[in-house]
């Protein structure tokens, strides 16, 4: 029998985590507060120690709303493709929290950092790209252990983004994320809330080896 202690904290970070929208209520992130969130998306692995990835902190007024206006064209085109209860469902779906926010973080992959021989691509080149996602989930749960509330925002295209920001060339815009504290923390996710998707059982998901 095991008999170390749980982390039982870890986990119930895990599953409060949401993906907001609708909760934030502008206030401050504490630069101590936003300091450590950050070293903890810095401290995720990566492949070949490679750590391709840069945290772009957008504040800007101007440049949130002229994101927010491309953001709400990319809706539109979305919406566009649905029809019956899916097009009434969508209707009622926040997609971004972007104005609302205290700030963005915009997380980059740079595929050149480190290379060109990055130990452990060279046989998978997504590798580096899956390396930013964990920073990402890093950044995601070191918020939410913070009591701050994270909304990424994926209704965009990357050349607007890149454009925008001034991010240069072969750079890749991985994650717009909303970040900001927030009024309260929805029991379950916004898109199973609104009817959209029902989350699958576990077992649903695990298979013994073999597919």
């Amino acid at each position: 029998m095991n008999d170390v202690p749980v982390n039982t904290g870890l986990y119930d970070v895990i599953h409060r985590r949401r993906d907001v929208r609708s909760q934030f209520n502008g206030g401050p992130v504490p630069s101590d507060v936003l300091d450590r969130v950050l070293a903890a998306a810095h401290a995720a692995p990566s492949v070949g120690l490679s750590q391709p990835w840069d945290f772009v902190l957008v504040r800007d007024p101007g440049t949130r709303h002229a994101f927010h206006d491309h953001v709400q064209r990319e809706r539109a085109v979305f919406a566009a493709s649905l029809s019956g209860d899916e097009a009434e469902r969508f209707a009622r779906i926040k997609v971004d929290g972007v104005l609302e926010s205290s700030l963005s973080v915009v997380v980059t992959y740079d595929a050149e950092r480190a290379g060109p021989a990055v130990l452990g691509r060279h046989a998978i080149a997504d590798t580096g790209l899956y390396s930013v996602c964990l920073a990402i989930q890093n950044l995601w749960l070191a918020a939410t252990a913070e009591d701050l509330g994270v909304g990424w925002v994926s209704f965009y295209r990357e050349p607007f983004v890149r454009h925008l920001l001034g991010i240069p060339s072969g750079i890749r815009p991985v994650a717009w994320l909303c970040l900001g504290p927030v009024t309260h923390v929805e029991p379950a996710p916004d898109l199973e809330r609104h009817g959209w998707r029902r989350r699958a059982p576990l077992s649903a998901a695990v298979r013994h080896e073999r597919w």
